[in-house]
């Protein structure tokens, strides 16, 4: 019986080393994209498309395929700049970066009056495509995902992780509006946020 384990042990072994560290960087991006979305310019955003539109389908589609559009792009950034930085520099850039990162976590966001149209010339899907796209350029889970995918070099988990935890914080606002977003402790969730990203850094900055 034990010969028997040691052979499937030994047999499995190889594939579950390769498997580990994608699935951590799918559930490490999960969570905390999800996390640095909750009270997030584009959350707000989605909240004010809901209440303008009252087509939740539409939206929600349109917040996943800008999403899966954006977050290829800065996962695509993030694995171009691991080409480009020895692994010393990376660690201390990412580090630093994502102490940064916890710092601007902090902040409240606010929509701003242009990232919304007033009228859907492109349809539902259209507006919510472009408006989201747009406002996710430069946010916060944006940048994340950047790093994220330089920090584990895995970009399909990474991008896969970053779009599922959009979808998570957006897409029950979509559906059940601003009762959520009123029941949530945001302040605390942005607090958390920051501990994750902080925790990210040092740990970062202490790795060999």
């Amino acid at each position: 019986m034990t010969e028997w384990r040691g052979m499937l042990k030994e047999r499995f072994q190889p594939a579950w080393t390769a498997f580990t560290p994608s699935m951590e960087a799918f559930f490490v991006s999960t969570g905390i994209v999800a996390l640095a979305e909750m009270g997030d310019k584009t959350q707000l955003l989605a909240l004010v498309l809901a209440v303008r539109f009252r087509r939740p389908w539409p939206i929600v589609w349109g917040i996943l395929v800008a999403t899966l559009l954006n977050h290829a792009l800065a996962g695509a950034v993030g694995a171009w700049v691991t080409t480009l930085l020895g692994p010393d520099v990376l660690r201390w850039v990412l580090g630093v970066s994502f102490i940064a990162m916890a710092a601007w976590m902090l902040v409240p966001d606010k929509l701003d009056d242009g990232d919304t149209a007033a009228t859907p010339r492109f349809g539902v899907f259209g507006t919510t495509l472009v408006a989201f796209f747009l406002a996710e350029m430069g946010d916060k889970t944006q940048i994340a995902t950047v790093m994220l995918a330089a920090q584990y070099n895995a970009f399909y988990a990474v991008v896969a992780g970053t779009t599922l935890g959009m979808m998570l914080a957006n897409a029950p606002v979509v559906w059940l509006g601003e009762r959520m977003t009123r029941k949530i402790p945001i302040k605390a969730i942005h607090i958390a946020s920051a501990v994750v990203f902080a925790v990210l850094g040092v740990l970062a900055l202490v790795s060999a």
